[in-house]
């Protein structure tokens, strides 16, 4: 009986929602925290398939245009880069997707990503030092690189202390942290 009724598909504004209910609940309890990343892994693909499209349709640009200023305006983008290391590694590739196109999304003639960031540049002195966690440390760096590509976001890293901790980074011993330090670098300088 369960498979023949489907649930109604969230919406935009209803998916972000969901997704940071569950940031909170994994962040916050102890309670059934693996059966709630499971379901977490689960709406970020929802939401992957919002911006990308799933199979052999294109995303509704309507659909992106109301979770991209949800996204934003909820503060989520930090919530989530906050949750990263509680995620799994495929958890993990997925948000890197759905956090590169969010910082894409125009909205109204306007680049919401790049106005957030500039509200909330501290976000940054979340991401970067993330290299230090070698678990981790790839998935920050690809978002940083992400965000540096807003000029307000590289301005701020090119003047912060954050410049001088890349030449560290870029000489860790592991060679595919070190060369993707040395990419993030070389984002911020052009």
């Amino acid at each position: 009986m369960k498979g023949l009724f489907k649930p109604k598909p969230r919406t935009p504004v209803e998916l972000v929602s969901h997704t940071r209910q569950l940031l909170i609940d994994i962040n916050t309890r102890e309670h059934k925290r693996e059966e709630k990343k499971l379901e977490l892994g689960n709406a970020i693909l929802e939401i992957r398939a919002v911006l990308y499209g799933n199979g052999g349709s294109e995303p509704n640009p309507d659909a992106c245009a109301q979770l991209t200023q949800e996204f934003f305006r909820e503060d989520t983008f930090r919530l989530i880069i906050m949750c990263l290391p509680k995620l799994d590694s495929g958890a993990r590739q997925d948000t890197t997707h759905v956090i590169a196109n969010l910082q894409r999304q125009w909205v109204n003639s306007r680049l919401i990503a790049s106005e957030f960031l500039e509200k909330n540049i501290d976000v940054m002195d979340i991401l970067i030092p993330g290299y230090e966690d070698s678990d981790i440390a790839i998935t920050y760096g690809s978002i940083a690189r992400e965000c540096i590509r807003h000029q307000c976001v590289a301005r701020y890293v090119l003047e912060s202390e954050h410049v001088k901790k890349f030449f560290d980074y870029i000489r860790i011993p592991n060679f595919d942290i070190a060369s993707d330090a040395a990419s993030t670098f070389k984002v911020s300088v052009l």
